[in-house]
């Protein structure tokens, strides 16, 4: 099959592409700008807001697999144009190219989309794909970590100075980027039975999530350190974006946006949204996984 993949060069994307050439899958990527040549990877430069070239990504493609969105911004209104908009123009896009097949990248966050911006986009743009009439199904991942990721990092770097300060008591699910990534291309293909028009919510495996300081605790491990994990307020949690914002300005990575779905107390991935297991199943548990990453870390020199 041919695949057309959306926010290729961004952290999940560049995962699908690793996965899509142990495949020898074909991809066609949208892509800001140039790219380096890649072995089975077609690069069409475009942009989510630009539907011209979104039809020229898709057409010829057996499959779309959207990815790109953004997830943080100090602007909150910016979500609606990214993750809102842009879904639609991939919406239309594949019906101007008689695409059918729609595998679309949300989150956990659209459970709660009263909490944040980024969760209120995502779940309209949920709402969009339902009522494309193309042949869908819906990822909500959780926490995703790995290679390349800038987030989980912050608590990785806190963790070696032996202190990750935490949101308020609670819970979530995490995934490893490469099992995502295996899902997202199993998903192409399954049998429309199990996968067509469903929304699913993947996970690592581990029954009932990570408690937050169960998960600082086993990132301390990975990077050889004990630490002290203190569960803050959201009111200082809101003032600690404040100071990031002074700090980083509009890279800050703590918002006030992220706040409100940080503090939330569930982030679990629901059994009744589980995939079914025979198409997709986690092969990397959390504990290996967050190893893993750190040595990744180590050995690119981020931490």
């Amino acid at each position: 099959m041919t695949i057309a993949l959306t926010g290729a060069t961004g952290f999940v994307g560049q995962a699908v592409l690793d996965e899509a050439a142990q495949r020898d899958a074909a991809i066609r990527a949208l892509t800001r700008r140039a790219q380096e040549d890649r072995a089975g990877v077609e690069w069409f430069e475009g942009t989510l807001a630009d539907t011209a070239s979104l039809e020229t990504l898709v057409r010829g493609a057996d499959a779309m697999i959207h990815v790109a969105g953004l997830t943080n911004s100090p602007d909150p209104a910016a979500f609606e144009a990214h993750n809102v908009d842009g879904t639609a123009h991939v919406i239309t896009a594949m019906k101007a190219a008689k695409c059918k097949r729609l595998v679309f990248v949300s989150s956990l966050s659209a459970r709660e989309p009263d909490l944040s911006a980024y969760g209120t986009s995502k779940a309209r743009a949920e709402e969009l794909v339902q009522a494309s009439g193309l042949d869908w199904t819906i990822v909500r991942p959780p926490g995703v970590y790995g290679p390349r990721d800038i987030d989980y990092l912050e608590m990785f770097r806190s963790a070696k100075w032996g202190v990750v300060p935490l949101p308020p008591r609670g819970a979530s699910s995490i995934i490893h980027v490469a099992d995502l990534a295996r899902l997202l291309l199993d998903l192409v293909d399954a049998p429309p039975v199990l996968v067509r028009r469903q929304t699913f919510e993947p996970d690592d495996g581990r029954e009932g999530g990570w408690a937050h300081n169960e998960l600082a605790r086993e990132i301390g491990r990975a990077v050889g350190r004990r630490i002290f994990a203190p569960h803050l307020p959201k009111p200082l949690m809101l003032a600690g974006a404040r100071v990031d914002r002074l700090l980083r300005g509009d890279k800050a990575r703590l918002t006030p946006d992220r706040v409100g779905y940080m503090a939330h107390p569930n982030w679990v991935a629901r059994s009744a949204k589980r995939v079914p297991p025979s198409v997709w199943e986690p092969h990397i548990t959390g504990e290996d996984g967050l190893a893993r990453t750190a040595e990744w870390y180590r050995r690119e020199g981020w931490l």
